[in-house]
């Protein structure tokens, strides 16, 4: 549901094509209908909760209160369909002091703290390139309302689920907390690698290539030094646990680096995968498209844009294999649906539609 003033912000962020186009939109709507709806009126607000009464779940990223002061809150909703979920993503989360806060995806990555240990050391914290906050956010409001439909299996009823985004950026920070308050140690920026984490990194080849290696596993390590002619390093007291490797990074990636070095590209990862060694390279867009297991699994899949023509994008994932789910449309039109959802789903004449139109409630 948008505002049929302008609709969804995200429709003319990111790339845009010449053809004024944005190319995150038909990503980020896929699957998606859009109907306009304008909730400041009490109009739209009816219609709200007509759509409501059939709906399983409801997702909304208003700053709280904002569905109350309409009269859309979930003590209201819920009267209207005891079994509604609803999905309130927001930056701080419903309760608490910074609840009312104005909250986007960077803020909560800093508070969350992915910021402070992503980028190199000397330098200022740096971002991932792709808006991770949101994303994580969104991610777990999926999951939360998968296990709040599971939930009203056995209740019969809905519930509120409550998705934070600095809480989902904390969610993935590992034992950062404890070993600040229990060991006294502060996570800080360490670039391309993990502190004590050896040897897994960029390594340099021939041919002016980058590899990544991650042999930091005792078995893996085995079979590393095994590629490398290097069995000796196993039993050695400086590299034969993963304590003693972590102690001695530096020195492990320059003897690794030292190896790398004399063989190109592709011949250090045949070797490396005919040894069971976990290896790759830093893909971008073009590797993705060239790649044949990309291909095989269909990892990419390609629809019909009204004005680009062939539109390429990443597929569904997970997999699953009784009912998997696939790429039906990209981002629609704003207010697109409008005619199915209202004239449809509804049974709305199209004269009240109109009329609706005419006010800029639809």
């Amino acid at each position: 549901m948008e505002d049929p003033r302008g609709g969804d912000p995200m429709r003319k962020w990111g790339s845009q094509l010449p053809q004024g186009v944005s190319l995150s939109w038909p990503i980020i709507a896929r699957n998606k209908k859009s109907v306009t709806c304008n909730l400041r009126e009490p109009d739209g607000q009816a219609i709200m909760r007509r759509l409501v009464a059939q709906a399983d779940v409801l997702v909304e990223n208003f700053r709280p209160g904002t569905l109350e002061n309409w009269g859309l809150g979930y003590d209201e909703l819920s009267t209207i369909n005891p079994g509604l979920v609803l999905v309130r993503v927001t930056g701080y989360g419903q309760t608490g002091p910074y609840s009312r806060r104005a909250g986007f995806g960077s803020i909560g990555e800093a508070m969350g703290g992915v910021r402070h240990v992503t980028g190199e050391p000397d330098r200022a914290p740096s971002r991932t390139g792709i808006s991770l906050g949101d994303s994580l956010a969104g991610t777990f409001a999926a999951l939360g309302a998968v296990m709040a439909l599971l939930a009203r299996e056995r209740t019969g009823h809905g519930q509120v689920v409550d998705s934070a985004i600095y809480e989902a950026v904390l969610a993935l920070m590992e034992s950062l907390i404890p070993e600040w308050e229990l060991a006294g140690s502060r996570r800080e920026r360490t670039g391309s690698v993990l502190p004590g984490v050896a040897p897994s990194n960029v390594y340099p080849t021939q041919d002016g290539g980058e590899v990544l290696i991650a042999a930091n596993k005792d078995t893996v390590f085995h079979r590393l030094c095994g590629v490398m002619g290097r069995e000796d390093l196993r039993e050695d007291e400086d590299y034969r646990t993963h304590l003693a490797r972590g102690q001695r990074q530096q020195e492990l990636d320059r003897l690794v680096s030292g190896w790398t070095r004399t063989l190109k590209a592709e011949d250090l990862l045949a070797r490396l995968h005919e040894a069971g060694v976990p290896a790759g390279l830093i893909y971008t867009a073009a590797d993705m498209l060239e790649d044949p297991h990309f291909q095989a699994r269909q990892a990419i899949v390609r629809l019909v844009h009204d004005k680009l023509g062939e539109f390429p994008m990443q597929n569904v994932a997970p997999r699953l294999s009784g009912t998997p789910g696939a790429v039906r449309s990209l981002g629609p039109e704003l207010g697109q649906h409008n005619d199915e959802v209202y004239g449809g789903l509804l049974g709305v004449g199209e004269a009240q539609r109109e009329r609706w139109a005419s006010r800029g409630i639809i």
